[in-house]
């Protein structure tokens, strides 16, 4: 019996790694359907470790997705400062501008994220959140822009890092509210998508910097090891699988179909938990 329910919480751990995963990159709001997930299945996850966890491995697989990108602009950069070559300057400026994006949510984050984790408690909340995402993806659907990376401005960098620092509220996706930001100011899909997805992987490494302490003192962490690693890996590929996936719809221009999901998810959690 005991090795019965250690399998089965072994199970459980790979879903919730799986489905975190999956959820992160689209603009559906991982952290909102985690929460609606526990709450249909009255799923208990004790600790602060496996957030951590699960994060982290989907940082992993973002950085992986675009490792190309991130070796180009660093190196670029750096050529940049060290030698002055004028060529690598577009890859510098858009690192600065990527730098200026992260500071609205990391301010926010560091100063209200602990109020605005209560709410979410009230579930509600998210089905009007998933609304909100569902009409200004409805909105963006058809859009193309034309603003390449030498377009981008300081203005850009700081209306887009406004729209990420949104995502603290449940139900409100990260990559919705950043690319919503990047098409409405005229970006091209693969710009927006690229600088979204960059722009996750400063706020995230902060945020693990800085949840580090609470990853040592937890009191499950030792007897929960295992199940957390189970958790991470499948984050990871899931992470992998899921932004390739939408990137691939995303620069066909279906990004309607997210509208219908979320305009189904938010009528679903209004009558459901209403």
């Amino acid at each position: 019996m005991e090795h019965i329910e250690q399998l089965l919480m072994l199970i459980k751990y790979l879903f919730l790694g799986l489905f975190q995963g999956f959820t992160e990159p689209i603009p559906i709001s991982s952290s909102g359907h985690v929460v609606l997930l526990r709450e249909l299945f009255h799923i208990n996850v004790p600790g602060l470790s496996f957030e951590i966890f699960i994060h982290f491995g989907s940082l992993i697989a973002i950085i992986i997705v675009y490792r190309k990108d991130l070796y180009r602009l660093l190196k670029n950069s750096l050529l940049y400062l060290i030698k002055v070559e004028e060529e690598k300057r577009e890859d510098f400026q858009f690192v600065t501008l990527l730098v200026i994006a992260t500071i609205p949510a990391g301010l926010i984050g560091l100063l209200f994220e602990e109020k605005v984790s209560q709410l979410l408690t009230y579930t509600f909340l998210i089905g009007l959140a998933l609304f909100i995402t569902g009409i200004f993806l409805w909105i963006i659907r058809n859009k193309r822009g034309d603003k390449g990376d030498t377009d981008l401005s300081v203005k850009h960098a700081i209306l887009i890092g406004l729209a990420q620092a949104l995502a603290i509220f449940p139900g409100i996706s990260r990559s919705g509210a950043t690319i919503i930001a990047a098409m409405l100011l005229g970006m091209r899909r693969e710009i927006a998508l690229r600088f979204s997805f960059l722009l996750y992987i400063p706020i995230s490494f902060g945020a693990t910097i800085i949840s580090i302490k609470d990853f040592f003192i937890d009191p499950h962490l030792q007897s929960l090891f295992i199940p957390y690693l189970i958790a991470f890996c499948s984050a990871i590929i899931a992470t992998y699988f899921s932004l390739q996936w939408f990137i691939n719809i995303m620069l066909k221009g279906n990004l309607k179909y997210f509208a219908y999901y979320c305009f189904i998810a938010g009528s679903f959690v209004f009558f459901y938990f209403l």
